[in-house]
């Protein structure tokens, strides 16, 4: 069993940054990935970012490459999702998930439907965005 807490969300208005973190207990370790997914208004939960167990490797969705830093701290069970420059289109809830399975990795890197059933979910943090 693996619980996550994420913090961090808030209300800015466009161009501002938002850092988010996600703490992970229980039984997880290195061979977790992790990633951040988001939930827009209406919308159908995506992906944002993934990072990959033991290499560390990041990937992104292509809306948020150049503004959006995925990072894991140094004991691997807390990650975080620095986001700059802001769109009120990232208005969303933000959730963090970790799976031994690549099924995470593969949403992004195969652009194949995420399937929540795989892994381990938080109960997600707001962002609000305004213009």
């Amino acid at each position: 069993q693996v619980t996550l807490y994420e913090s961090g969300g808030g209300s800015v208005q466009a161009g501002g940054s938002l850092r988010l973190s996600c703490e992970a207990y229980g039984d997880i370790d290195s061979t977790y990935h992790m990633g951040w997914f988001r939930q827009r208004p209406g919308k159908l939960i995506e992906a944002v970012a993934v990072i990959e167990s033991f290499t560390g490797t990041a990937y992104y969705v292509e809306s948020v490459k150049g503004r959006f830093t995925i990072s894991k701290d140094s004991t691997e069970y807390t990650l975080f999702l620095v986001m700059n420059n802001l769109k009120p289109d990232d208005t969303a809830m933000y959730f963090c998930a970790a799976a031994r399975s690549a099924h995470l990795l593969e949403v992004i890197t195969k652009h194949i439907p995420l399937d929540r059933h795989f892994g381990n979910w938080g109960r997600g943090t707001q962002v609000t965005v305004s213009s």
